[in-house]
């Protein structure tokens, strides 16, 4: 006993005043004392006792459950139906990040990062409105006002295909088809010799553009007297525009015999044609070939042709007829310029009515005759050859010859 007294008493000392004084031993009075464990031996002669005291640090005999406060309350748990402080909302086994009720269990909106079904098209988290995703949740597509930056080129946010945006938001460009702003025609080709040019201008005249099957030719100006005229056509003579450097005239008609030839010429004296006051054209300047240099007729048959030859009478008179006249033609303008134009005719009677005199005069005595043909033997002394000019009568002395 001595000697489990001395054990005990350092013991019941360190228990404080709470001892309990029936059993010697102290009690537990906080959760954080450690337990002791204290083992005593006692002899009493035969036999030795051997008794173990147990304090425990904790209050009860139940263990602590880790989800509960110290106050014994359950932690806030998301998914399980109840919104608690630091909850948005809680759907249970219903939240989803599709759901109006995250598993975060925060109320879906737009910009969370999170499409929720049937509600959002889309949701990338930031507020751009040029990527595939609107600020509003909606996929980006043309026509809703928003620039998809790199996909189209504007977005004007209507359906009117003739404005600068098309509605398949592609700029409004010369040659797609549809007529927008300041564009005039757009038959979306490239051909520019077409209705609609590669400007998507009307096709017209001083384009510069040669219009096929419609212009000839087309220099872009509006100068009327150069190689193509403002209708686009080239100039010709006879188109009733004088080309400049080229032309002298043009009276849009092809008749050689008025101020202005067929060939754009202004009429004038050596031209070879008669004009005006002119009594005859040579087709040169030069005096006594039948025409003068101022176009006077040197034949006294005037207008008779260009060409002169002296006509049989031996008086030094010109007559003038034309290259391929035959010789009955000749001797009626040798004729005439002895008598006049006109008035000479084929003198009938003897062998030959060929034989070219005064009208009405007959073959007698005085008069000339101008012979084409032979006059046969047995007539009278000479026999006439073809060109001669026989003075008086039938039977005359031979002049000359109208066929020198």
């Amino acid at each position: 006993m001595v000697a489990l007294s001395l054990l005990l008493a350092p013991l019941m000392a360190c228990s404080g005043d709470d001892s309990d004084p029936t059993t010697g031993f102290g009690s537990a009075t906080a959760a954080t004392t450690p337990t002791t464990t204290a083992t005593t031996t006692t002899t009493t002669g035969e036999s030795s006792t051997t008794g173990v005291t147990e304090t425990s640090g904790s209050v009860g005999d139940s263990d602590t459950d880790n989800t509960s406060s110290s106050t014994g309350d359950p932690q806030p748990v998301c998914g399980d139906g109840v919104v608690d402080v630091g909850e948005e909302c809680d759907d249970g086994e219903a939240n989803a990040d599709d759901a109006a009720c995250t598993a975060s269990c925060t109320v879906a909106t737009c910009g969370d990062g999170l499409v929720q079904a049937e509600v959002e098209a889309c949701d990338d988290g930031n507020d751009d409105d040029t990527d595939a995703c609107l600020s509003g949740c909606v996929a980006a597509s043309c026509g809703d006002g928003y620039l998809y930056e790199g996909v189209e080129a504007c977005d004007d946010g209507n359906d009117d295909d003739a404005d600068e945006c098309s509605n398949t938001c592609a700029s409004a460009t010369c040659g797609d088809g549809e007529l927008q702003g300041s564009e005039e025609c757009d038959d979306a080709n490239d051909v520019d010799t077409d209705e609609c040019t590669n400007m998507c201008t009307n096709a017209k005249c001083g384009d510069l553009v040669v219009q096929e099957g419609v212009e000839e030719c087309d220099d872009g100006n509006d100068v009327d007297t150069d190689e193509c005229t403002n209708l686009c056509l080239p100039a010709v003579c006879g188109d009733m525009v004088v080309q400049e450097g080229v032309e002298q005239c043009d009276d849009g008609n092809d008749v050689d015999t008025d101020e202005c030839t067929g060939e754009c010429k202004n009429a004038a004296c050596g031209d070879g044609f008669i004009q005006g006051a002119e009594e005859c054209d040579d087709g040169n300047v030069m005096d006594n070939d039948g025409c003068s240099a101022a176009c006077k007729s040197e034949c006294a048959n005037v207008g008779g042709g260009s060409l002169t030859a002296e006509n049989g009478t031996n008086m030094n008179v010109l007559y003038c007829y034309n290259e391929g006249d035959s010789i009955q033609v000749r001797a009626q303008k040798a004729c005439e310029s002895h008598f006049g134009v006109g008035a000479c005719c084929i003198i009938p009677g003897g062998y030959s009515s060929l034989q070219y005199g005064e009208c009405g005069k007959g073959g007698g005595n005085g008069t000339l005759h101008w012979h084409p043909d032979s006059h046969p033997n047995g007539h009278c002394p000479p026999n006439y050859v073809p060109g001669d000019v026989v003075s008086p009568g039938w039977c005359g002395t031979i002049l000359g010859s109208f066929m020198d």
